[in-house]
């Protein structure tokens, strides 16, 4: 057999972009912005006089700036760019580029030569070295779990874990939640924007209020379904009830359908989640299933149709937040699972189904559920210091704390820090002090290593004070998600590839001799 001559490493000179857009220190921040958008490029090299780069102005520094109200044209580019910023030669490896920048966290990084600009590259630029490798080529290593490695293109969605910060479309997350009805949001996930008219908001609504109904050939077989296992798993039943609602409403495969079609099947699995969630628990519970109002919100409906009654303004809007600032949190296991499903072509309950199994997972779904398990195992204040240092000295992990993503204060947890302030009560305090309590031990204990509290920390408390029952805290969870994976199916199959990527073997070297018959 002829010997395979090895393939060249790529280097950044191969796949850097040339020429580069530039600002001078002295521009204001308009000026850069309108450059960077009329060439459409995520940063601007800030330059000296001999070309040298002496600072870099991205996306990230506009976002920041408009958090801080500040006037961008008014505002020059030296008083918000990183100086000094890192650069690297065209004769270094796409690999080892790939490294640096995935290290410090960084989305584009200068090229020189002698000190003179001469490029900039990505991590878009690097990871396309990735696609076009010859088989058995890898332009790096890939790191287990795909950490960092990007997979696909978006417009839905993003999370800058360095910043603490994540968006819908263009808009922050946070925002959002505190600002806009749910049903906002889901025109813009779903649909692109955000309704612009009191007509079209209610119009939105009227539609996903007609498919909150659940099919009568599902309804007679949820409360087999409510009752089915000796321990009940109230995401499994949700599951399986899902699955029913799609067969039954004859979802055919994604790859058969136009969007107009896939759109209606989103709706209507959108709409008719929380309605299920609260029927299932119903029907264990003993009770009958409530009918949806039409005069309810969304968050309202939700609480009403697991409680019986109409829901204090305070805890539907509480809610509403909550659900609001879960719909989507970029390609986390479930959002990826949705995708590689609808990349197959099935159908979008198969995809919704499979999102649901993997949110099913504790180290990706979580449970409010066990944050506040943790608050009561500690009980008083007196109790906290003491129960959280031998907690962390056992090497024990604090529940609600720490994020795979962030590597700050996760957005999520301070907005729902706000809203358990707003509904107040000894939870909310005894949370805030237990929150004090474990960044003080593990400032201590760990020093260097910084935690924070995640989404789960304040989601309990929250969902807690609001009576919903803890077994329903991830089928709520869900019940928001599945807005964000519906976008995401629509999105895949709007521009379909299969999802189909390679693994390393490391087995035994093939073909080993088949054993001899027995």
């Amino acid at each position: 057999m002829a010997a395979v001559a090895p393939v060249p490493e790529r280097l950044v000179a191969d796949v850097m972009s040339a020429p580069v857009v530039t600002a001078g220190a002295g521009e204001t921040i308009a000026v850069a912005a309108g450059r960077m958008a009329e060439h459409r490029v995520g940063s601007v090299v800030v330059t000296d006089s001999q070309l040298r780069p002496i600072g870099i102005l991205t996306e990230r520094d506009m976002i920041r700036l408009a958090a801080a109200g500040a006037d961008p044209t008014a505002t020059k580019v030296s008083e918000w760019m990183t100086t000094d910023p890192d650069v690297v030669a065209p004769d270094v490896t796409a690999r080892d580029a790939f490294a640096r920048l995935a290290e410090h966290g960084y989305r584009h990084i200068p090229v020189v030569r002698d000190a003179t600009l001469v490029g900039i590259v990505s991590m878009r630029d690097l990871m396309r070295v990735a696609v076009v490798q010859p088989a058995g080529a890898h332009a790096h290593e890939v790191p287990r779990g795909l950490e960092g490695v990007v997979v696909a293109e978006t417009t839905i969605g993003d999370v800058r874990g360095q910043e603490g910060f994540y968006h819908y479309r263009q808009y922050s997350a946070v925002d959002l939640a505190r600002t806009r009805p749910i049903e906002d949001v889901w025109q813009l996930m779903v649909d692109g924007a955000l309704p612009t008219t009191l007509e079209a908001r209610a119009a939105f609504a009227a539609e996903i209020a007609a498919l909150r109904t659940i099919p009568d050939a599902v309804r007679g077989e949820l409360g087999s379904i409510a009752r089915a296992g000796v321990e009940w798993v109230p995401l499994d039943a949700l599951r399986s009830a899902v699955s029913l609602v799609a067969q039954t409403l004859g979802f055919r495969p994604s790859l058969d359908v136009d969007h107009a079609t896939l759109r209606a099947n989103a709706m209507q699995i959108c709409a008719v989640v929380p309605t299920l969630v609260g029927a299932l628990w119903r029907l264990r519970s003993g009770d009958e299933p409530i009918e949806p109002r039409g005069d309810l919100g969304y968050a309202a409906n939700y609480l009403y149709m697991m409680q019986g009654e109409v829901p204090a303004p305070e805890h539907a809007a509480a809610v509403e937040k909550y659900l609001i600032s879960t719909i989507d949190h970029g390609f986390n296991a479930s959002t990826f699972t949705a995708r590689v499903i609808t990349s197959t072509g099935a159908d979008l309950g198969a995809a919704v189904v499979g999102a649901i199994g993997a949110l099913s997972g504790p180290l990706h779904g979580g449970a409010p559920s066990r944050a506040l398990d943790m608050l009561e195992a500690i009980g008083t204040p007196e109790r906290a210091e003491p129960w959280l240092r031998e907690a962390v000295e056992r090497g024990d992990r604090l529940m609600g704390f720490g994020h795979r993503v962030y590597k700050t204060d996760d957005p999520r947890s301070l907005l729902l820090r706000d809203v358990a302030r707003e509904l107040g009560g000894a939870r909310q305090e005894f949370a805030e002090l237990v929150e004090a309590k474990a960044v003080e031990v593990l400032s201590e204990l760990k020093p260097g290593r910084k935690l924070y509290t995640n989404v789960e920390f304040y989601a309990g408390v929250v969902l807690d004070t609001c009576a919903v029952p803890r077994g329903l805290f991830t089928p709520t969870f869900a019940s928001s998600r599945v807005i964000g994976w519906c976008a995401h199916v629509l999105e895949q199959a709007a521009a379909n590839r299969l999802i189909r990527p390679s693994c390393d073997y490391v087995g035994p070297p093939p073909p080993a001799p088949v054993p001899a018959p027995l």
